[in-house]
């Protein structure tokens, strides 16, 4: 069950009715969005607006997991009616109804908790996750005590899912079992590199100079899912476009017929992978945390 309280200050008017008349109020609003605005730690989600938040999808996604096929041409958290595919946020509580930042985790450290049914094959698969964050970066999963916020790991039959960055709680990142360990660890790496921050790859704002989105091909009702961020929205940290990313999605991402939903303008051999961080993917999470070679093992 997600925890519906963040204990995070609403920072954007996507709606405007949603925001309060009262004067008092909309003074406390403006410090708060100004100071968000000068904290480094600040990610920018309100691009995303109301499609990020909603309840765990147990009927159709559940579904789509379980029959989920190793030799299918999509990865399994492309198969989730959440926004594009497996980004959830709990229903926000605030004032404003919207909750539009998250943050980075303080120092690189995350603290966890692992409350899924796992088998003992799914338990080494999300240490093996877990590891290749810690031998290539100075991200640093550490078993939760006390601690505020951290990350629940489960496996509600409700696919592959997890918020983006560190929202405040308890966060749940989600792996529905067998479907989200198809193919290895892959798909969990993915879902822990939304909670440290990052989104997917396709969305970044020059991406059309590198794909083609075929948009005749899109199932009419996830079209959403391939907007695009601004400049502003989404820090790549100087790397280049990474169709080998572990954060793109496949090929034939929410196709309607079997046809491909993207198309590199590149001759490239590989594009939505999941078996692995790429180069670049290391190298964005290392300077978003401001990692040093001396602080990773």
């Amino acid at each position: 069950m997600v925890n519906d309280s963040f204990g995070l200050p609403a920072l954007k008017d996507i709606n405007s009715n949603l925001i309060s008349n009262d004067e008092q109020e909309n003074e406390i609003f403006e410090s708060e969005l100004k100071s968000a605005l000068e904290d480094d730690d600040f990610i920018d989600l309100s691009h995303l607006d109301s499609k990020l938040y909603g309840k765990p999808d147990n009927v159709t996604t559940k579904d789509n997991l379980e029959n989920f096929d190793i030799n299918d041409k999509v990865n399994p958290e492309e198969l989730g009616t959440y926004l594009e595919g497996d980004i959830l946020m709990p229903p926000p509580s605030s004032r404003n109804g919207m909750i539009s930042r998250a943050f980075r985790w303080p120092k690189g450290i995350i603290p966890y908790e692992i409350r899924g049914s796992f088998t003992a094959a799914e338990l080494a698969l999300i240490k093996h996750g877990l590891n290749e964050y810690h031998k290539k970066t100075c991200i640093r999963f550490k078993p939760r005590t006390n601690e505020k916020d951290y990350i629940s790991i489960v496996n509600s039959p409700s696919g592959c899912w997890s918020s983006i960055g560190r929202i405040g709680g308890r966060q749940d990142v989600n792996v529905q079992t067998p479907g989200c360990f198809v193919r290895g660890s892959g798909t969990f790496v993915h879902e822990l590199m939304h909670a440290v921050g990052f989104l997917h790859e396709q969305t970044r704002h020059e991406r059309d100079n590198y794909i083609t989105i075929q948009y005749n091909n899109i199932n009419k009702s996830f079209l959403h899912n391939f907007d695009k961020t601004s400049p502003s929205q989404a820090n790549a940290f100087g790397t280049p476009y990474d169709y080998g990313s572990i954060m793109h999605y496949s090929a034939y991402a929410f196709s309607s017929n079997g046809q491909p939903t993207i198309i590199p303008k590149q001759k490239v051999s590989v594009m939505g992978q999941r078996n692995g961080f790429s180069e670049y993917d290391v190298m964005k999470i290392n300077l978003m945390y401001k990692c040093s070679r001396r602080q990773r093992r």
